[in-house]
């Protein structure tokens, strides 16, 4: 029992090698979105932590989590660094990136596992999300907590188009999409433990 859980230990370590390499990739191409992807990595681990989650389920999606927005490497710098929001044509284009993201991730077979989760976390728990309009446990595990942690970020960060949520307003639209884009049982599991996570958040966000 030991040497298998010496050899998972050392294929979750290679498999996180990998990952930072493909993640200095995305820095080089975006820091935003590069920092982006940090922020809700750590608070997909904690979530994870919160769901208790087994140890290697909780890697895979923390992986996931950082290379979450991998494929926006495709979309062209006119709309990925545009400082305004996007036209409806231009968020045509970025939709794509989970679809990027996943293909990328294919070429390697360890990775496929991360790539489906990164391929749907922009689904929605009632099947209007993309690229496939999954519905309810049909979306993957991981990628419905990335979404979550997604969302949070997106709420709390300022972008030039828009400006940052307080934490409160933040938990109000979570709440309000339990049901809707978020798995209610996630977002029962994280409204219990929500001062710990937005701690966590904020002290993280300051390193």
């Amino acid at each position: 029992m030991k040497e298998k859980e010496l050899a998972l230990d050392l294929q979750l370590l290679f498999f996180h090698d990998l990952i930072e390499s493909i993640v200095a990739a995305l820095e080089a191409k975006d820091k935003y979105t590069a920092k982006h992807s940090c922020r809700v990595s750590d608070m997909t681990e904690q979530l994870c932590s919160f769901m208790n989650l087994d140890k290697t389920e909780s890697e895979i999606i923390h992986m996931a989590a950082h290379v979450h927005d991998i494929g926006k490497i495709g979309i062209p710098d006119s709309i990925l660094l545009k400082p305004e929001r996007l036209s409806l044509e231009e968020w045509e284009v970025m939709k794509t990136h989970p679809e990027i993201g996943a293909n990328i991730l294919n070429k390697s077979s360890s990775l496929q596992e991360i790539s489906k989760i990164v391929l749907h976390h922009h689904e929605r728990w009632d099947g209007n999300g993309y690229p496939h309009g999954l519905l309810h446990e049909a979306i993957p595990l991981g990628s419905r907590i990335i979404a979550i942690c997604d969302s949070i970020d997106a709420m709390l960060s300022y972008r030039s188009y828009k400006k940052a949520l307080t934490e409160e307003e933040c938990k109000l639209e979570i709440i309000k999409n339990s049901g809707k884009m978020y798995d209610p049982k996630i977002i029962e599991c994280l409204l219990l433990n929500w001062y710990e996570m937005i701690k966590h958040y904020k002290d993280s966000s300051n390193m």
